[in-house]
Order: structure tokens, then sequence, then C-alpha cells
């Protein structure tokens, strides 16, 4: 053990701290989980109408471009172990209070529509599983203060929940993979729509493919969800990159053998008609019993919910440490060691946008919000490479790592505003950006320089 997993309760301030207690193979765990999402079930058919049986292409290259953000993230990560994520490195990047409280809060966004569109999947399946007449609201509701007893109870325990749903998530694309691995090598894995793609021009492929990437691009992201638990992992610098490597290696695997496995039991022009993965299992193995698959998909969306909640509440506390948000946000519960508070802000919060019901165009928009904050994340590592040099024992990449990342995202921004030629997202995204700045100036945010100065003088003791 290092002197940095020595896990004090207190801080130099006096106040509690988190407490460090995540192991390597826990955040690795936490990240696949974040990865492994039950959108797959769907997205294979949705991706198959697009690239045909050569689906699995689009993982390769939707992970080559996604790994550029993930390694520099692991940079990210490993020089500055803070949660707070993409604020806390936006404002030691870019010094602008303003802009660090955009990017925090569009994260914290994305987060907050996530966990309120799984909590009504979740009540839907439930009532749906077990014939309940029970309203879906009371179902969603009693299901998000499932979640939030475990983030208050402490990280150990959401570690743990996250461990055992993970895994289930992961035995759900084995057992899909199991189901029809005996059908691997009957068809051809390089068939393309005849009519998109020109009747198989090269031009018209390269094409296809960079929008099949696009689309399963985001199942790769959850090294954003890893970026904000930093304070909590045992020798952060060392086991936070090993593990979002590792975790979007394992995702990438398990991804293309699940894409090879449904164009290899369904013709890949009949995936789209129906939930992809469920139906493969139920033509390889007519005999498994479908309930199997329901329960796993309830694990795997409360799963996204529990790893959003945790990254929401953990970036709320970074941002309060560092001024942008009021203190009581940075406040530690002495015996559970949680921010409390930030946890219980995100549960008023999920609780209203639950009960709106359809928020789709909003989780459409934070799609956009967090592309444009991983460009920015992206140049602020640049900048920091250029300014600042590498601690000793610090994973570093070449600078054109993220000089990369970012050309990448912002050009998947490009293409995500042309591509279906519906501007509402866009409109959406470009409204919450003003509401956020607007409650920024609102609440004054930003403006408390005794504390953030505070906190610069803790980081800098803390550094030397």
């Amino acid at each position: 053990m290092t002197a940095s997993d020595v896990a004090a309760t207190k801080g130099s301030d006096g106040e509690p701290t988190l407490d460090r207690s995540v192991t390597l193979w826990q955040i690795t765990l936490y990240g696949l989980g974040s990865m492994l999402g039950a959108g797959i079930y769907g997205l294979i058919g949705q991706a198959a109408g697009q690239l045909g049986s050569a689906v699995w292409m689009a993982f390769i290259v939707s992970m080559i471009a996604a790994m550029l953000t993930g390694l520099s993230y692991a940079n990210i990560v490993s020089r500055y172990p803070k949660a707070g994520g993409a604020a806390y490195v936006t404002q030691r990047a870019y010094m602008i209070p303003l802009l660090s409280y955009v990017v925090g809060l569009t994260v914290v966004c994305s987060g907050l529509t996530s966990i309120a569109t799984q909590s009504n999947v979740v009540a839907e399946s439930l009532a749906k599983l077990f014939s309940l007449t029970i309203p879906i609201w009371v179902l969603a509701i009693g299901f998000l203060m499932v979640i939030g007893g475990i983030l208050l109870r402490g990280i150990k325990e959401c570690m743990w929940f996250n461990a055992v749903c993970t895994v289930i998530e992961a035995t759900g694309l084995l057992i899909v993979i199991a189901s029809g691995v005996s059908y691997w090598g009957d068809q051809n894995l390089l068939t393309f729509p005849p009519e998109a793609s020109h009747n198989g021009e090269f031009g018209a492929i390269a094409i296809l493919i960079m929008q099949g990437a696009v689309l399963t691009f985001f199942s790769f992201i959850g090294f954003e969800d890893m970026l904000n638990v930093a304070e909590e992992v045992k020798d952060a610098r060392r086991n936070m990159p090993v593990a979002i490597i590792m975790a979007m290696v394992a995702a990438t695997l398990i991804y293309m053998a699940v894409a090879i496995t449904a164009v290899s039991v369904i013709p890949w022009n009949e995936l789209p008609k129906a939930l992809a993965l469920v139906a493969v299992v139920e033509k390889a193995w007519p005999w498994f019993p479908p309930i199997i698959l329901s329960v796993i998909t309830i694990f795997a969306v409360a799963n996204t919910a529990l790893v959003n909640w945790v990254m929401g509440s953990r970036l709320l506390y970074g941002m309060s440490r560092q001024g942008l948000m009021p203190q009581a946000f940075g406040k530690v519960n002495a015996s559970r060691r949680t921010p409390h508070v930030a946890i219980m802000a995100i549960f008023a919060i999920v609780v209203v946008l639950s009960l709106i019901g359809d928020i789709k165009a909003l989780a459409s928009s934070t799609v956009l919000l967090l592309l444009t904050v991983f460009t920015v994340v992206n140049v602020a590592l640049v900048i920091l490479k250029q300014r600042e040099p590498a601690p000793e024992g610090s994973f570093e990449v070449p600078v054109i790592v993220p000089a990369l990342g970012a050309l990448v995202c912002s050009s998947l921004i490009v293409v995500r505003l042309f591509q279906t030629g519906d501007f509402t997202a866009p409109a959406i995204a470009i409204g919450l950006i003003a509401a956020i700045t607007a409650l920024y100036f609102l609440t004054g945010a930003g403006k408390d320089q005794e504390r953030l100065q505070r906190f610069i003088a803790q980081e800098e003791a803390a550094e030397a």
C-alpha cells in the first residue's frame, strides 16, 4: 500500500473525506458495467440495418475513436485523481470558472436524464414482469429510493452492487454468444446493404462504416463515469488508467462477439425488425426461458442508473470544493464517507424528471453536449501538457492523442447535426447551455474566491 492509500478520515480543513477503498478490479467492473448497458440489446439491430453483416466493424472503428478520448481521460486521472472530473481539469487548464461550470453541469445533466429514463424503464419492466397494477410513477420512485439508499450507505456498497449487476449483464451477453457460437461461419461477415453501399463501392462502404461507428461510439463512453470516482480509488494514479483501458478492451471484445453472433444466427436485414439479441436467443435456443433475459435487462438498467448517480454526486461534490457549487454539496457524511447532500439533491431532481415521463429529446441533446465536453477536455489536456510537467509515475500519452481525440469528437458533433436533419436536439442543447450560463450568473457561482483559493492551496500542498 502506498502513502496515497492511507485513507485519512479528515482532510487538512478538518472536514470528513471520501473513502479511498475502491480496488482495481472494482473500478474496472464499474467502467465495464457503465459500457455494457441494456441499450446494446436494441443497438445491434439498428447498426445491422446500416452496415449489414459487417456490423462488427463499427465496434472496432468506434472503439479506436473512443479510445483516443479514453486514453486522454486515463492521462488526466493519473495526473489529477480528483472528484469533479471534467470540471476540475477544465478549470485547471482554462482558468475560466464559467466554462468549468457549464462543462460540469452538462455532464451532470446527462446523468440526470439517464437516471430518470432508467427509473421509468425499470418500473415498466417490473410491472410487466410481475403483472403489477401499481402506478408506474410509484414503482419508479421506489426504485430511485433503493438506489439512493445504496449510495448513501457508502462507496463500498455501491461497488459491490455494481459488481453484481455487471456480472449479471455480462452474463446476459455471454448467453447470447453461447447460444449462437455454433452458427459462426455460416454467414459472410462482409456483406453490406447493396443500395446503401452502391453495390460494394469502396467510398460508400467507408461512409457506411463511419456512420455505424458514430452509432456505436456511445457504447464506450463509460470512462467519463470512472473519472469522477478517482478520489475513492486506491493508488488511483496507477489503477485508473489500467482500469479504463481494460474496461474498453473487454467491452469491445464482448460487443464484437455479440455482433458476429447476431448476424450469424439471424440475417442482418431481419435484425432491425425485432429486439435483436432476444430474437437471437429465441431462435438459437428456443428452450431458453425468455424471462431470464428480461430480468438481466432490469439489472443492466439499474446498474446504469447507479453509475450515473455516483458520477453526478461526485461531480457536484468536486465542483463544490472548487467553489463552483453551493458549499453544502461538498459536505461528506462523517460515518458513511459519502457526499450525502449531493446525493439527495440528485434524488430530488430525478424524481421530478421521472414524473415528466418522455424526456427522449432532452437525453438526445445531452449526447451532443457530452461530445462537446470531450472536445473541451481533450484540448485541456493538450494545454496542460504544454504548461505543467508530468508528475512522477503518472500515465502519459503523446500530445497527438488528445489532439486527435478532440478532432474525432468535434467531427462526431458535425455528423450528429447533419446525419438526421432533425435539429430539435441541437436546439435543446443550446437552450440547456444558455440555462446553465444564466444559472451561473444568477447564483453567483465561482464568486467565492476565498473557497477557491483555499482549494487551490490544498491542491498545491498535496502535490508538493
